[in-house]
């Protein structure tokens, strides 16, 4: 039952283990939504943990009212979106808001079926809003804009 020292859940563990039932899994695996990562010489699948991820990642999608078809669809976007992701199920965090699926990376949320971010670092939104500034003054006056240090500033007032 071990694979290069990993262990291998059979169905009957998964189903056990994620209150899935042998025939959501079955299915799950014939339209693609989250496949065993081998199988028996029998044919009968092997789940790693990574593949125990992904399936409580989508029954939880799921049970928030998402369709199996919009998960595929958003698996299938977030894989032409992000290349170096291979299973989004198992190595995104995704939420289900209403009818969209965002999916949280490196301290960002996409929409997993544009690639529209939805959330942004203010810091970085302050850094550009700078950039902006600073480019603003030098087309307005031909030069770059003087900077005031604050303790300078200070000086000045006191």
């Amino acid at each position: 039952m071990a694979e290069a020292g990993l262990r291998l859940f059979q169905t009957k563990d998964v189903v056990e283990l994620l209150g899935i039932s042998r025939r959501q899994l079955r299915y799950w695996n014939q339209t693609d939504l989250v496949s065993p990562s081998s199988k028996t010489p029998g044919g009968h699948g092997r789940y790693r943990f990574e593949d125990l991820i992904a399936l409580r990642a989508a029954k939880r999608l799921i049970d928030a009212g998402v369709s199996v078809q919009k998960i595929r669809n958003s698996i299938a976007a977030l894989r032409r979106i992000l290349p170096t992701v291979q299973r989004p199920l198992a190595e995104l965090v995704l939420v289900a808001t209403g009818d969209v699926v965002l999916a949280f990376r490196d301290g960002a949320a996409l929409e997993a079926a544009s690639g529209q971010e939805w959330i942004f670092e203010v810091a970085q939104l302050q850094c550009e809003v700078d950039a902006w500034k600073r480019g603003v003054a030098r087309l307005r006056t031909g030069r770059e804009p003087r900077r005031i240090e604050r303790s300078q500033s200070r000086r000045r007032t006191a």
